[in-house]
């Protein structure tokens, strides 16, 4: 697409559409949203930049390979933390019952390791999204 009005509004609104992403990942344990609403926030954001400049412009940002590794390290990091309450004699998953600490309710570190388990699925949902726009982008090989 070669229309210069829309390239100039995406590249204006892109840095904050994602800020907005990573703020609703942060603050998804005290107020509504978190890792999957955000995580659809930062996907979409890739895919409005890659409808808008093109599929290897977004290949040379965000390469499918990445994609790819965020993918597996995103649910990698959520069994990982949820391992931790097996490691600390609670169930899985535990938090607050396994030892860690909650911090003072409504500061950004309070809820004990709920916000790393938002930020886990945020990474997941968001590359995930990336991975199949990719794959439709692409289209089925001949």
């Amino acid at each position: 697409m070669d229309n210069r009005l829309l390239k100039t509004m995406v590249q204006l609104l892109l840095p904050f559409i994602q800020l907005y992403g990573v703020f609703i990942i942060l603050h998804g344990h005290i107020t509504p949203g978190g890792g999957f609403s955000g995580g659809a926030i930062l996907g979409a954001s890739l895919i409005l930049y890659g409808l808008t400049f093109g599929h290897q412009e977004t290949e040379a940002i965000f390469p499918e390979k990445v994609s790819a590794w965020a993918e597996s390290g995103g649910a990698m990091m959520y069994v990982l933390l949820g391992l931790f309450g097996l490691i600390f004699g609670a169930s899985f998953l535990s938090n607050l019952t396994a030892g860690f600490a909650a911090g003072t309710p409504g500061q950004i570190l309070s809820g004990g390791f709920i916000p790393l388990l938002m930020i886990a699925i945020g990474i997941k949902v968001g590359s995930t999204l990336m991975t199949l726009f990719s794959a439709l982008i692409e289209g089925e090989p001949s």
